[in-house]
């Protein structure tokens, strides 16, 4: 029966390099939590640290009510799977899937009723006898995926899955782990370094840094409200400007950046603004437009790019060197001076340097 998952203050070293520190990480029942970050983040090694492959040098790893952080991998009922699939090459598909149902002493015939149920809900009842160098990527993947279901794990964990698949299929196999893990119920914990594969398949996301969690919380949160820098930028808000509020008024608030440029803010739009602040801001949310205005950051294009919808610039402003766009009609030419306005939507509010 699967079950949640608790890390609490867990310390992890490879010798004598500490790669975790005082890490805590709740993963309700049924709950698809991914561990997204770059590499040498510490990802993985949470991963390989809940799978048993790595003990902790402090702290527990609760399986529903039982400390596992000590059992050998065999005893821990988790399944896994592997970014390059891991299936027995001198095996069938079918007896790949059934190979854990036969190491727990299951009845021949409840195993092959178990794996041809299996087969048909990832769709691969008709490959059953097949041999995995029959197989596409993405079909192997699914086997890969049925292997690790069928035996039903209290907790399934996902190692970059997908990241030997082409983009399209990419896609697709995400789509069908998701519809599979909440089929079943399944609690799992999922790695991966692509942002938009986490975000689009998970409950919750933890954003790791250094062998710590930045922030951990739904992806929408995530993607709008980042709790610090680091996390913003990781989520897009490349540009970050520190500005400081010079005036309150009934409907804006007079802010102004640095290098002396000035904006006005609807708290409407952009809420409880701080005496001081840093502006995150995506490059949509930053917009050229020809002139120089009263309000906003004075700038100057030096490069131009065409996208389709829009043209992106790169513009020098009092405070350093933008990526901003611009719209599709009388677009700037390099050298134009321009003014740049802000998009909310596309723009964080962050904690001002300490």
């Amino acid at each position: 029966m699967t079950q949640s998952l608790s890390l609490a203050g867990i310390d992890a070293h490879y010798g004598r390099t500490q790669v975790l520190f005082d890490l805590d990480l709740d993963v309700a029942r049924g709950e698809l939590v991914s561990l997204l970050g770059a590499s040498g983040c510490g990802k993985t090694t949470t991963l390989r640290l809940v799978a048993g492959f790595l003990p902790p040098t402090r702290g527990t790893v609760m399986l529903g009510d039982q400390d596992i952080a000590r059992l050998p991998a065999h005893r821990r009922d988790i399944g896994l799977v592997f970014q390059n699939y891991a299936l027995f090459p001198h095996m069938t598909v079918a007896e790949n899937v059934g190979f854990g149902l036969k190491q727990r002493g299951m009845a021949a015939a409840e195993r092959r009723s178990l794996v041809a149920d299996m087969l048909a809900r990832v769709g691969l009842d008709a490959f059953a006898g097949r041999y995995p160098a029959a197989l596409s990527g993405g079909q192997k993947q699914r086997v890969a995926l049925a292997r690790a279901l069928v035996i039903k794990p209290s907790l399934l964990l996902f190692d970059e899955p997908l990241s030997n698949l082409d983009a399209k299929l990419r896609i697709d196999m995400r789509v069908e782990i998701r519809a599979l893990q909440q089929a079943h119920g399944t609690t799992a914990l999922y790695v991966t370094h692509d942002q938009e594969e986490a975000f689009s398949i998970s409950d919750r996301v933890a954003i790791m840094e250094g062998g710590r969690i930045s922030q951990f919380d739904r992806p929408e949160r995530l993607y709008r409200q980042p709790a610090n820098a680091f996390v913003a930028r990781f989520v897009g808000f490349e540009t970050q400007i520190a500005m400081a509020v010079t005036a309150r008024e009934a409907r804006h608030v007079a802010v102004a950046a640095e290098g002396g440029a000035s904006f006005r803010l609807d708290p409407a739009e952009w809420g409880d603004l701080p005496d001081r602040f840093v502006l995150g801001a995506r490059a949509e949310g930053l917009r050229v437009e020809a002139g120089e205005g009263m309000e906003g950051l004075p700038a100057t294009v030096h490069t131009r790019t065409y996208l389709g919808r829009q043209y992106q610039y790169r513009a020098d402003t009092p405070a350093g060197t933008l990526t901003v766009t611009g719209g599709m009609t009388a677009p700037l030419e390099e050298g134009e001076r321009g003014t740049i306005h802000l998009n909310p939507e596309q723009c964080c509010i962050l904690p001002a340097a300490a």
